[in-house]
Protein backbone atom coordinates (compact mmCIF):
# COMPACT_ATOMS: atom_id res chain seq x y z
CA UNK A 1 0.00 0.00 0.00
CA UNK A 2 1.39 3.39 -0.91
CA UNK A 3 1.27 6.17 1.63
CA UNK A 4 0.61 9.24 -0.54
CA UNK A 5 -3.03 9.13 -1.54
CA UNK A 6 -4.06 6.66 1.12
CA UNK A 7 -2.47 8.71 3.88
CA UNK A 8 -4.40 11.80 2.79
CA UNK A 9 -7.76 10.06 3.15
CA UNK A 10 -6.87 7.56 5.90
CA UNK A 11 -9.78 8.58 8.17
CA UNK A 12 -12.24 7.98 5.33
CA UNK A 13 -10.71 4.60 4.50
CA UNK A 14 -10.93 3.54 8.14
CA UNK A 15 -14.60 4.57 8.31
CA UNK A 16 -15.57 2.76 5.11
CA UNK A 17 -13.43 -0.36 5.46
CA UNK A 18 -13.24 -0.92 9.22
CA UNK A 19 -15.67 1.11 11.32
CA UNK A 20 -18.89 0.80 9.28
CA UNK A 21 -18.22 -1.34 6.22
CA UNK A 22 -21.74 -2.73 5.87
CA UNK A 23 -23.35 0.69 6.19
CA UNK A 24 -20.87 1.97 3.62
CA UNK A 25 -21.79 -0.79 1.19
CA UNK A 26 -25.50 -0.05 1.52
CA UNK A 27 -24.82 3.67 1.12
CA UNK A 28 -22.69 3.07 -1.97
CA UNK A 29 -25.48 0.92 -3.42
CA UNK A 30 -27.98 3.69 -2.76
CA UNK A 31 -25.62 6.12 -4.46
CA UNK A 32 -25.60 3.85 -7.50
CA UNK A 33 -29.41 3.65 -7.40
CA UNK A 34 -29.58 7.42 -7.17
CA UNK A 35 -28.05 7.77 -10.61
CA UNK A 36 -31.11 5.99 -12.06
CA UNK A 37 -33.06 9.20 -11.47
CA UNK A 38 -31.07 10.97 -14.21
CA UNK A 39 -32.55 9.82 -17.56
CA UNK A 40 -29.24 10.18 -19.41
CA UNK A 41 -27.43 7.91 -16.96
CA UNK A 42 -30.35 5.48 -16.74
CA UNK A 43 -30.38 5.17 -20.53
CA UNK A 44 -26.67 4.29 -20.63
CA UNK A 45 -26.94 1.75 -17.79
CA UNK A 46 -30.08 0.15 -19.18
CA UNK A 47 -28.56 0.00 -22.65
CA UNK A 48 -25.77 -2.33 -21.51
CA UNK A 49 -28.39 -4.87 -20.38
CA UNK A 50 -26.25 -5.98 -17.46
CA UNK A 51 -28.06 -4.01 -14.75
CA UNK A 52 -31.38 -5.67 -15.49
CA UNK A 53 -29.99 -9.19 -16.02
CA UNK A 54 -27.09 -9.18 -13.53
CA UNK A 55 -27.73 -6.36 -11.06
CA UNK A 56 -25.57 -7.89 -8.33
CA UNK A 57 -22.66 -8.49 -10.68
CA UNK A 58 -22.77 -4.97 -12.10
CA UNK A 59 -22.99 -3.36 -8.67
CA UNK A 60 -20.31 -5.67 -7.28
CA UNK A 61 -17.90 -4.54 -9.98
CA UNK A 62 -18.55 -0.92 -9.04
CA UNK A 63 -18.16 -1.67 -5.34
CA UNK A 64 -14.92 -3.60 -5.84
CA UNK A 65 -13.49 -0.70 -7.85
CA UNK A 66 -14.41 1.89 -5.23
CA UNK A 67 -13.23 -0.14 -2.24
CA UNK A 68 -9.96 -0.94 -4.03
CA UNK A 69 -9.32 2.74 -4.61
CA UNK A 70 -10.30 3.70 -1.06
CA UNK A 71 -8.32 0.92 0.56
CA UNK A 72 -5.17 0.79 -1.54
CA UNK A 73 -4.96 4.37 -2.76
CA UNK A 74 -5.18 5.98 -6.16
CA UNK A 75 -1.41 5.90 -6.58
CA UNK A 76 -1.01 2.19 -5.85
CA UNK A 77 -0.46 -0.25 -8.73
CA UNK A 78 -3.96 -1.67 -8.19
CA UNK A 79 -5.39 1.83 -7.92
CA UNK A 80 -3.86 2.98 -11.19
CA UNK A 81 -5.13 -0.15 -12.92
CA UNK A 82 -8.63 0.40 -11.52
CA UNK A 83 -8.66 4.06 -12.59
CA UNK A 84 -7.62 3.08 -16.10
CA UNK A 85 -10.44 0.55 -16.21
CA UNK A 86 -12.95 3.17 -15.09
CA UNK A 87 -11.73 5.56 -17.76
CA UNK A 88 -12.20 2.92 -20.47
CA UNK A 89 -15.68 1.92 -19.28
CA UNK A 90 -16.89 5.52 -19.23
CA UNK A 91 -15.27 6.62 -22.49
CA UNK A 92 -18.42 6.51 -24.57
CA UNK A 93 -20.78 8.99 -26.23
CA UNK A 94 -23.18 10.72 -23.88
CA UNK A 95 -21.03 10.45 -20.76
CA UNK A 96 -19.99 14.03 -20.15
CA UNK A 97 -17.67 15.38 -17.43
CA UNK A 98 -20.77 16.80 -15.70
CA UNK A 99 -22.42 13.36 -15.58
CA UNK A 100 -19.20 11.87 -14.24
CA UNK A 101 -19.02 14.54 -11.54
CA UNK A 102 -22.58 13.68 -10.54
CA UNK A 103 -21.84 9.95 -10.32
CA UNK A 104 -18.73 10.60 -8.22
CA UNK A 105 -20.75 12.90 -5.96
CA UNK A 106 -23.32 10.12 -5.41
CA UNK A 107 -20.58 7.64 -4.56
CA UNK A 108 -19.02 10.04 -2.04
CA UNK A 109 -22.07 11.70 -0.49
CA UNK A 110 -24.54 8.80 -0.26
CA UNK A 111 -22.47 6.45 1.95
CA UNK A 112 -21.90 9.32 4.39
CA UNK A 113 -25.60 10.17 4.37
CA UNK A 114 -26.51 6.58 5.09
CA UNK A 115 -24.04 6.35 7.96
CA UNK A 116 -25.39 9.59 9.43
CA UNK A 117 -28.96 8.32 9.23
CA UNK A 118 -28.54 4.64 10.06
CA UNK A 119 -25.12 4.04 11.61
CA UNK A 120 -24.26 3.82 15.29
CA UNK A 121 -22.74 7.32 15.11
CA UNK A 122 -22.53 10.26 12.75
CA UNK A 123 -19.60 10.89 10.42
CA UNK A 124 -16.97 13.13 11.99
CA UNK A 125 -15.59 16.33 10.53
CA UNK A 126 -12.21 14.71 9.97
CA UNK A 127 -13.85 11.85 8.10
CA UNK A 128 -15.73 14.29 5.88
CA UNK A 129 -12.54 16.17 5.08
CA UNK A 130 -10.83 12.88 4.24
CA UNK A 131 -13.78 11.82 2.05
CA UNK A 132 -13.48 15.05 0.11
CA UNK A 133 -9.74 14.50 -0.32
CA UNK A 134 -10.48 11.11 -1.87
CA UNK A 135 -13.26 12.59 -4.04
CA UNK A 136 -10.92 15.29 -5.33
CA UNK A 137 -8.14 12.80 -6.01
CA UNK A 138 -10.39 10.41 -7.94
CA UNK A 139 -11.79 13.23 -10.03
CA UNK A 140 -8.27 14.31 -10.93
CA UNK A 141 -7.15 10.74 -11.65
CA UNK A 142 -10.05 10.34 -14.08
CA UNK A 143 -8.96 13.46 -15.93
CA UNK A 144 -12.02 15.50 -15.02
CA UNK A 145 -12.11 19.26 -14.49
CA UNK A 146 -12.09 20.50 -10.90
CA UNK A 147 -15.22 19.23 -9.12
CA UNK A 148 -18.03 21.73 -8.59
CA UNK A 149 -18.75 22.76 -5.03
CA UNK A 150 -16.27 25.44 -4.07
CA UNK A 151 -13.57 23.19 -2.66
CA UNK A 152 -15.41 21.37 0.12
CA UNK A 153 -17.75 18.43 0.57
CA UNK A 154 -20.74 20.53 1.65
CA UNK A 155 -20.41 22.39 -1.65
CA UNK A 156 -20.37 19.12 -3.60
CA UNK A 157 -23.56 18.03 -1.85
CA UNK A 158 -25.19 21.40 -2.53
CA UNK A 159 -24.24 21.17 -6.22
CA UNK A 160 -25.57 17.62 -6.30
CA UNK A 161 -28.97 18.71 -4.94
CA UNK A 162 -29.15 21.49 -7.51
CA UNK A 163 -28.22 19.12 -10.32
CA UNK A 164 -30.94 16.72 -9.24
CA UNK A 165 -33.55 19.47 -9.07
CA UNK A 166 -32.77 20.29 -12.70
CA UNK A 167 -32.34 16.79 -14.10
CA UNK A 168 -34.27 14.22 -12.05
CA UNK A 169 -37.14 12.96 -14.19
CA UNK A 170 -39.11 9.73 -14.69
CA UNK A 171 -37.92 7.40 -17.45
CA UNK A 172 -38.73 3.86 -18.49
CA UNK A 173 -35.04 2.96 -18.19
CA UNK A 174 -34.84 4.36 -14.65
CA UNK A 175 -37.93 2.44 -13.58
CA UNK A 176 -36.62 -0.83 -15.05
CA UNK A 177 -33.29 -0.35 -13.29
CA UNK A 178 -35.06 0.33 -10.00
CA UNK A 179 -37.15 -2.84 -10.27
CA UNK A 180 -34.02 -4.93 -10.89
CA UNK A 181 -32.09 -3.28 -8.08
CA UNK A 182 -34.82 -3.31 -5.45
CA UNK A 183 -35.68 -6.98 -5.99
CA UNK A 184 -32.17 -8.36 -6.34
CA UNK A 185 -29.33 -6.03 -5.54
CA UNK A 186 -30.61 -4.32 -2.39
CA UNK A 187 -31.88 -7.60 -0.94
CA UNK A 188 -28.27 -8.78 -0.87
CA UNK A 189 -27.15 -5.64 0.97
CA UNK A 190 -29.76 -5.68 3.73
CA UNK A 191 -29.79 -7.58 7.03
CA UNK A 192 -31.17 -11.11 6.55
CA UNK A 193 -34.46 -10.45 8.43
CA UNK A 194 -35.20 -7.51 6.13
CA UNK A 195 -34.12 -9.14 2.83
CA UNK A 196 -37.55 -10.69 2.00
CA UNK A 197 -39.03 -7.21 2.32
CA UNK A 198 -36.34 -5.67 0.13
CA UNK A 199 -38.57 -3.65 -2.25
CA UNK A 200 -40.52 -2.04 0.62
CA UNK A 201 -37.37 -1.50 2.70
CA UNK A 202 -35.55 -0.05 -0.29
CA UNK A 203 -38.45 2.30 -1.00
CA UNK A 204 -38.22 3.50 2.61
CA UNK A 205 -34.66 4.61 1.99
CA UNK A 206 -35.51 6.87 -0.95
CA UNK A 207 -36.17 10.55 -0.47
CA UNK A 208 -39.08 12.30 -2.16
CA UNK A 209 -37.22 13.62 -5.25
CA UNK A 210 -35.75 10.21 -6.06
CA UNK A 211 -39.04 8.41 -5.34
CA UNK A 212 -40.76 10.71 -7.83
CA UNK A 213 -38.08 10.20 -10.48
CA UNK A 214 -38.27 6.41 -10.14
CA UNK A 215 -42.08 6.44 -9.80
CA UNK A 216 -41.92 4.65 -6.46
CA UNK A 217 -44.59 5.13 -3.81
CA UNK A 218 -42.93 5.88 -0.48
CA UNK A 219 -44.10 3.69 2.41
CA UNK A 220 -45.94 5.44 5.28
CA UNK A 221 -43.85 7.28 7.85
CA UNK A 222 -44.24 4.54 10.53
CA UNK A 223 -42.79 1.97 8.12
CA UNK A 224 -39.86 4.24 7.26
CA UNK A 225 -39.26 4.85 10.97
CA UNK A 226 -39.31 1.11 11.67
CA UNK A 227 -36.75 0.47 8.94
CA UNK A 228 -34.47 3.17 10.35
CA UNK A 229 -34.83 1.74 13.86
CA UNK A 230 -34.02 -1.80 12.68
CA UNK A 231 -30.93 -0.69 10.78
CA UNK A 232 -29.64 1.44 13.65
CA UNK A 233 -30.26 -1.32 16.20
CA UNK A 234 -28.37 -3.79 14.06
CA UNK A 235 -25.49 -1.37 13.64
CA UNK A 236 -25.26 -0.76 17.39
CA UNK A 237 -25.41 -4.46 18.22
CA UNK A 238 -22.71 -5.36 15.73
CA UNK A 239 -20.51 -2.54 17.01
CA UNK A 240 -20.98 -3.69 20.61
CA UNK A 241 -20.07 -7.26 19.67
CA UNK A 242 -16.90 -6.27 17.82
Amino acid sequence: MTTGTYGAHRAYARLVLETMPEESRVGLTLGFVRTFGIPGIAHVLHGTGRMTTEPRGRAKATGVAMFTLIGLGLDSAEGRKTVEGLRRVHDRPGITPELMHYVLACFTVCPLRFIDGHGHRAVTGAEREAAYTFHLGLSDALGLPDPPGGGHLAGVESWMRGYESRHFAPSDAGRALWEAASQGLLAARLPAPLAPLAPAVAASLLDRPLSAALRVRRPPAPVRALVTYALRARSRSRRAAS
